[in-house]
């Protein structure tokens, strides 16, 4: 495998659910009824998963962006509700794609790691070429 894009996103928890709680926020639709069901069943603040989830949508687009350096993008910028982040029966997260973004990405593997401290949530992602 050769890694050929890297992103991270940090986000500010309190600032991310103030936008969630907005009437037709930029955060409408973009996450699965997974991941909103995942985030609603945690025990502490929902907006604190749904900050991590797209924390990783955004670093999926910055890593996947980075393997096209010098290119033109190939998609139009909103594609998150394509990019979807499942957790395992432990908590271990996976990205998993959908539609236009998993035909153009077929052929790569994508790692992610999330994390929260705090007041933020941060996602780190790795997109390999098999």
């Amino acid at each position: 495998m050769t890694v050929v894009g890297i992103g991270v996103d940090l986000v500010h928890v309190p600032a991310f659910a103030e936008q969630l709680a907005l009437p037709g926020s930029r955060f409408e639709g973009v996450f699965l009824p997974g991941e909103l069901r995942d985030a609603r069943g945690r025990t502490t603040d929902p907006a604190r998963h749904l900050a991590a989830r797209w924390a990783a949508k955004e670093a999926v687009i910055k890593a996947w962006s980075a393997s096209l350096h010098g290119t033109a993008p190939v998609m139009p910028e909103h594609v998150h509700h394509l990019i979807e982040l499942v957790a395992d029966a432990w908590g271990r997260p996976r990205v998993r794609l959908h539609g236009e973004v998993a035909d153009r990405l077929e052929g790569h593997s994508l790692e992610v790691s999330v994390s929260h401290d705090g007041d933020y949530a941060v996602a780190y992602v790795i997109l390999s070429r098999n």
